[in-house]
């Protein structure tokens, strides 16, 4: 068994999978709280106390069961500290060790978007793929890359490095670089997700709309809308190409709230089909398979690996 946690800066969800996961694409969802994310004490709790619930619906599993999450933030591994902007608590922490220490078993970490392309490239929309290069358009905009299989530790961070200046095609139109959490400006993370998004539209037109009626009246043939999803489309399509000429990537599964938008997948598939040196015929970017499933069953594929390893 594997205990597998999808850890946002809003929820923790469990799931249990079996260790055949990775060929089956299967868990058994146990339960969904409020994420304490400024209480390191609280944190610890909520994952121990949804466990119990999981043990409560059935037998536990083995004591060198892993406990296994996919964080929205990342692992230092020279330091084995935790860096999450979203969850304070846990920033500057040695979470694994306090976890394994805590929760009595091992503990296993990927980040949330790694551990997305991860599920994507073993059970989803980018099965048999020998490189795959997956992109989360939530909040904001993450990535991560698996080659035969395997994630490549520190891939995938596209969202970062100032690479905003002025409108593809339009020289006219400069925007500010925005500055971004990681502490640059200008980065595809200030107008490539839902919020960057919205401030694309405000900087274009000087109107808040939130991503959700930004796209309904695009759809809906807005003339500013348009130009605002227009202009978003080249600013994020030209990163991209460059990555996916880079990795070689043979698909992109797309996740994240705006990856439920089949018409803006579409559109950024054709534009970056139309930046980069292979020639498809069909869709490169492909909305996820797995949909909010997939972090819980990437962190599950990471659980199994780790038992390989040390059994």
């Amino acid at each position: 068994m594997i205990y597998c946690f999808d850890i946002g800066g809003s929820y923790i969800s469990l799931g249990t999978a079996s260790t055949d996961v990775a060929v089956t694409g299967a868990l058994t969802r146990v339960g969904r709280v409020p994420t304490p994310a400024r209480d390191r004490a609280a944190f610890v709790q909520a994952l121990a106390g949804l466990i119990a619930q999981a043990h409560a619906n059935g037998p536990p599993g083995p004591q060198d069961a892993p406990v296994a999450l996919a964080l929205a933030g990342d692992i230092d591994p020279a330091t084995g500290l935790a860096s999450c902007a979203n969850i304070p608590c846990l920033t500057g922490t040695p979470l694994v060790a306090d976890l394994t220490a805590a929760l009595g078993r091992p503990v296993v970490v990927g980040n949330d978007a790694a551990c997305f392309v991860l599920a994507e490239a073993t059970v989803g929309a980018a099965r048999g793929q020998d490189t795959v290069f997956g992109i989360i358009l939530g909040t904001g905009v993450g990535g991560g890359l698996v080659v035969d299989g395997r994630l490549v530790p520190g891939a995938g961070e596209w969202g970062h490095g100032p690479v905003v200046k002025q409108v593809a095609g339009d020289p006219s139109v400069t925007l500010a670089r925005l500055p971004c959490g990681c502490g640059q400006a200008g980065c595809v993370d200030t107008i490539g997700g839902a919020r960057g998004l919205e401030r694309l539209h405000h900087a274009l037109h000087g109107v808040r709309l939130d991503s959700q009626a930004l796209t309904a009246a695009w759809h809906a043939g807005d003339r500013d809308a348009t130009r605002t999803m227009d202009i978003y489309v080249d600013l994020v399509a030209d990163p991209l190409a460059v990555v996916v000429n880079a990795v070689g990537a043979g698909l992109v599964p797309v996740g994240g709230g705006l990856s439920s938008d089949a018409a803006l997948v579409s559109a950024l598939d054709q534009a970056v089909r139309t930046r980069i040196l292979r020639r498809t015929r069909g869709p490169l970017l492909v909305p996820t398979a797995l949909g909010g499933a997939a972090g819980m069953l990437g962190a599950a594929i990471l659980g199994v690996r780790w038992l390989e390893r040390n059994r």
